[in-house]
């Protein structure tokens, strides 16, 4: 009985210090290929050269004559204000003007043709009348003189003279009051007045009417017909989106990586499958805020055939950094930290071992390893559990 109990529990003694079977831990080779370094970010595209188009007067939008997509041409109706006190301060200058040109016409002809002719007429005949009468007096007078005819007939030829020469007065002064009022140079100030109001009624007239300042696609409506609006507020945006500008916003620690030249890939997650070239053409010259981040904005601009990418669209971007041929690459994932030392646990036999290394270039998923292991070593996969140094293990490799 004794003998049993002792058996039992050296069994459970073994069975409680027997070490633990060794784990399954998955493994990476270490290989030579080419590794590109990227830097993931993201960006905003925008026309190269582009327009906001703006009211330049108050007033309800009578129409907007484009819509979004539209290709327009430089000085195209874009949309009109509707203005009837502007069309009736035209109507009245043009009317203005052309009283004060038919008033100077008057001027030049010294009044109305008809009644020119008409007081020209009476004058003429006024002037034989005087004559004839002039001469009838002095006719009378001699003969009064010498006693030959009586002295009431000088008298009454001489009232014929006075009634002629009032009559004539008379009719001058018809003549002079032909002309318009004020004189001539009045006529002229008048005339100068009317057209400075016609210049300015046209000119509210023109800033009623909205043109594309450029040739372009319009890629934002903002207004619409029935609208009411105010100087500033804005209509529409145009651009020319054949060529688009990329501005990348870099997070500051990563600007040392960025340099001028080096390619981008930009993605739309609106366009699946879809990618636009270009390379960076201008580093930030200031840090700014981007809602948390403080970025720096690279300048870069692809073509966009077929106008797929829209001005505005917030897009992905890859900035190819640098590129290694023949890289001793490991995956990130296999990189492991020991306070300020990078290392790898390398499969040595059917135990993990610690090797400390220096990394070079990196990507989104592998590392280049400068120093510390060799191409073909295995370096173990993160696990569930930490993994010790030393610790045996169940390799699997790819």
């Amino acid at each position: 009985m004794l003998l049993g109990l002792a058996a039992a529990a050296s069994a459970i003694v073994w069975l409680a210090l027997r070490p633990a079977p060794p784990r399954e831990v998955a493994f990476a080779r270490v290989q030579r290929r080419t590794l590109v370094s990227t830097l993931t970010t993201n960006a905003r595209v925008e026309p190269i050269e582009f327009a906001t188009l703006r009211a330049a007067r108050e007033g309800a939008l009578a129409r907007v004559a484009v819509e979004r997509g539209q290709q327009v041409a430089a000085g195209s109706v874009v949309a009109e204000i509707d203005s009837p006190d502007t069309r009736a301060g035209i109507a009245s200058a043009e009317a203005r003007i052309a009283q004060a040109q038919a008033d100077l016409r008057v001027f030049e002809a010294g009044g109305p043709s008809a009644s020119l002719a008409e007081i020209d007429s009476g004058l003429r005949k006024l002037s034989v009348e005087l004559e004839a009468a002039q001469r009838e007096a002095a006719a009378l007078e001699r003969l009064v003189s010498k006693q030959a005819a009586p002295k009431q007939d000088l008298l009454q030829a001489q009232d014929r003279i006075r009634q002629i020469e009032a009559d004539r007065r008379s009719l001058e002064a018809r003549r002079a009051a032909l002309l318009p009022p004020g004189g001539r140079a009045a006529v002229e100030a008048r005339l100068n007045d009317a057209k400075a109001a016609l210049e300015e009624a046209r000119l509210r007239a023109s800033n009623a009417v909205i043109r594309s300042p450029i040739s372009g696609v319009v890629y934002q409506v903002v207004a619409r017909p029935g609208g009411y609006v105010r100087p500033g507020d804005p209509i529409c945006e145009i651009g020319k989106v054949d060529t688009l500008r990329v501005i990348i916003f870099v997070d500051e620690p990563e600007l040392g990586r960025v340099t001028a030249g080096m390619p981008i890939r930009l993605t739309w997650d609106g366009a699946p499958g879809q990618e636009w070239k270009g390379r960076v053409e201008k580093l930030p010259t200031q840090i700014t805020a981007l809602n948390t981040r403080q970025v720096g904005e690279v300048l870069s601009r692809v073509d966009n055939p077929g106008r797929i990418l829209p001005p505005g669209a917030n897009a992905n971007v890859e900035i190819e950094s640098k590129v290694v041929t023949n890289a001793l690459v490991i995956p990130k994932a296999a990189l492991r930290r020991e306070g300020a030392q990078a290392g790898v646990l390398k499969l040595e036999g059917d135990r993990v071992v610690w090797k400390a290394v220096r990394t070079g270039i990196s990507s989104v998923t592998e590392v280049e390893v400068l120093e510390g292991v060799a191409e073909g070593d295995a370096v173990a996969l993160p696990t569930e559990s930490a993994l010790a140094a030393g610790e045996r293990v169940l390799p699997k490799l790819p």
